[in-house]
């Protein structure tokens, strides 16, 4: 039997011995040091009935994101213990712990693009997604996905990113129409009052037609009574 438990310093000699046996990228004791140190309940083991390590998983907290999130820095298990799900178990510990302890929004970690059955253990049993592909990541050249997968946290503070993007949105829209019924309004304003001289003008013109057409009148009438007058005069002679 194998049993998921938090690391402690004992711990670290036989982490750093189960990662030189499974791992071509290899740390130092005083960086197990200072994961230890500095995030002491993102570290777990897995335990035999013999008290042999024979797995282990170290994390992080990234301290200089502009988001909290957490980094798997390096997941191992013995090849004699695998398939037994010990790596998911460990990999769901650690990011228990970044969401609870740490509030967390999501966890990162980076995975040689060759290596299929990490990829498969991290993208179908666990759900994380590729982010990036890093170009000559690791010492030899090789390439690595940068996968993430998101906690409760972050999904909620995205959709609530979302949100708030619609609403702006949908702010800047309904200004948007205001103004457009503001400028609709003063045109419509605008051909009232341009109407509304026009029909000024015509009355001005029609006053002004009205005197002419008089005196046209009267000249009329005085040209008729003197055509009369000469008339009577013939008839008298």
């Amino acid at each position: 039997m194998v049993c998921i438990r938090p690391a402690t310093v004992d711990d670290l000699l036989a982490m750093q011995a189960c990662n030189l046996c499974c791992l071509p990228e290899n740390y130092q004791m005083k960086y197990y040091f200072y994961h230890m140190l500095s995030w002491p309940q993102l570290l777990y083991v897995a335990e035999d009935y013999n008290k042999k390590i024979v797995g282990y998983v170290l994390a992080k907290m990234e301290e200089d994101a502009s988001e909290v999130h957490g980094h798997i820095t390096s997941l191992a298990v013995l090849r004699s213990h695998r398939k037994l799900g010990l790596a998911s178990k460990l990999m769901r510990a650690a990011m228990a712990a970044m969401e609870e302890t740490f509030g967390a929004e999501h966890v990162s970690l980076h995975v040689r693009v060759t290596n299929r059955a990490a990829f498969t253990l991290y993208s179908e049993t666990l759900g994380f997604e590729i982010h990036d592909v890093e170009h000559k990541y690791y010492a030899d050249k090789e390439d690595a996905y940068d996968m993430r997968k998101m906690f409760e946290t972050g999904l909620k503070k995205q959709e609530a990113g979302r949100q708030k993007k619609k609403d702006k949105e949908k702010v800047k829209e309904n200004q948007k129409e205001k103004e457009k019924e503001k400028d609709e309004e003063k045109d419509k304003e605008k051909e009232e009052k341009d109407a509304d001289k026009d029909k000024d003008k015509d009355k001005e013109k029609d006053a002004a037609k009205e005197p002419a057409e008089a005196d046209n009148t009267a000249g009329d009438a005085a040209e008729e009574e003197k055509k009369k007058k000469q008339r009577k005069k013939k008839g008298k002679k």
